[in-house]
C-alpha cells in the first residue's frame, strides 16, 4: 500500500500498474491481484487510509486557536511537499476526478470534506475572516503549484500567510 501511494501522489491512477508496484516490493504481480483485484480497489484502500490518517493528525478541533487550526491543516500539506516530496493523494486523485472510477469518488471527497468540516469547527466563534473552503483551495493550489516551480518556498510562504490572516 506504501509502494502504491507513493506512485499515486508522483504519477496519478493512470501513472502505475500492479506490475509496477509489484516491482517496487519485490513480489510478483499475481500477489497484488490476489489481495486487490482491481486497481481501483488498491486505490480506494490507500485513500481510505490516507483520510484516516488525516484525521487522527489533526485530532480535536474543540477550543483551538483560529491560527493553529490554519497551522494544523497547512502542516498535512508543508510535509506533503517538503519531507514526503510528494503532492497530496487526494489532490491528485482530485485533479483527475473526470477520469478515475467513479467508486472512489466519494472517498476522495471525504477527504476535502473532513478538512472542510474539521477547520469550520474550529473556526467556528473565532472571529477568523478565512473560510474552510479559501484555506484548502489555497493550500492545495499553492501545493500544485509549488511542486509545478519547484519551488517549496512558494507554499510554506502561502501557509505562513493564511496562519496570520486566520488571527486577523
Amino acid at each position: 500500500m506504501d509502494a502504491t501511494e507513493r506512485r499515486v501522489r508522483q504519477a496519478g491512477y493512470n501513472g502505475f500498474s500492479f506490475r509496477d508496484i509489484a516491482t517496487d516490493v519485490g513480489i510478483k504481480s499475481s500477489s497484488v491481484h490476489y489481495h486487490f483485484p482491481g486497481k481501483e480497489l488498491l486505490v480506494d484502500a490507500i485513500a481510505e487510509r490516507y483520510v484516516e490518517r488525516t484525521r487522527v493528525f489533526l485530532g480535536d478541533p474543540a477550543g483551538m486557536a483560529a491560527d493553529a487550526a490554519v497551522g494544523r491543516v497547512a502542516a498535512l500539506f508543508l510535509k506533503a511537499n517538503e519531507t514526503d516530496g510528494l503532492m497530496c493523494l487526494c489532490g491528485v486523485l482530485g485533479a483527475e476526478s473526470a477520469g478515475i472510477p467513479l467508486v472512489l469518488r466519494p472517498r476522495v471527497s471525504s477527504f476535502f470534506t473532513l478538512l472542510i468540516d474539521w477547520l469550520a469547527s474550529a473556526l467556528a466563534g473565532t472571529g477568523a475572516s478565512l473560510t474552510p473552503n479559501e484555506v484548502v483551495a489555497q493550500l492545495e493550489g499553492g501545493m500544485m503549484v509549488s511542486r509545478t516551480l519547484d519551488d517549496p518556498a512558494l507554499l510554506r510562504d502561502l501557509a505562513a500567510r493564511l496562519v496570520e490572516r486566520a488571527t486577523a
